[in-house]
């Protein structure tokens, strides 16, 4: 069986799709053979446009799986948050169905990065969040971040409940892209590798730029 990695981010909009698919990549040039897949997608139809992006990162066509549907399961039109838009489409999220995929996906391939939705906190029903489901999968975790105002924050807090639900983490992301404001851009990036370097001593701290996007 392939080994099955969560990719999230400390916000909506943070580069977890751009991060997915650099990984994958990256894990693609040491050898191995790498999917990507969508927890859910919202905001678009037929085909998940994050695992489109991931594909053309990856130099890939779509595969079967994709056109399957199992790289992505539950596909909603709204752009919101999944449990609202599984709400809109009178769905019920089955977690079940999400776990069977990355299943099937981890018996034919290396590695499965499996892409949240927005950040860890984002609610798939009621009642959990997708932090819920990580821990309940004990999988372990690329968490995606950057140098705007407030990552430092955002970014401790995300790391701070993963250490409370013993979620591992291997690899925190920095996207470097969009360049912001480059005083607090390289005061961010020097804090955070240094606290990951004291906190997480088994983690990477990687640098995404725009050209490896």
């Amino acid at each position: 069986m392939g080994k099955i990695i969560f990719v999230s981010g400390i916000d909506t909009d943070i580069g977890k799709t751009v991060a997915t698919g650099f990984y994958a990549k990256r894990l693609m040039e040491q050898g191995y053979s790498v999917i990507t897949q969508k927890i859910i997608q919202t905001g678009c139809e037929n085909v998940s446009s994050d695992i489109l992006q991931h594909r053309r990162m990856q130099n890939m066509p779509l595969t079967q799986e994709d056109k399957d549907g199992i790289t992505c399961p539950y596909l909603f039109r709204y752009p919101c948050s999944p449990h609202l838009a599984a709400e809109m489409e009178n769905t019920v999220i089955d977690t079940h169905k999400i776990a069977e995929a990355s299943r099937l996906l981890a018996e034919k391939y290396d590695y499965v990065l499996l892409e949240g939705a927005g950040g860890l906190a984002v609610p798939y029903d009621n009642q959990h969040t997708t932090l819920d489901y990580i821990a309940e999968q004990q999988l372990p975790l690329i968490l995606v971040t950057s140098g705007r105002l407030g990552s430092i924050n955002h970014t401790l807090l995300s790391l701070m409940a993963c250490q409370q639900k013993q979620i591992p983490l291997i690899s925190l992301i920095y996207n470097s892209y969009p360049q912001t404001d480059e005083i607090i851009q390289q005061n961010t990036l020097n804090y955070l590798r240094e606290y990951i370097e004291h906190n997480f001593p088994n983690a990477e701290f990687l640098v995404m730029d725009k050209q490896e996007c």
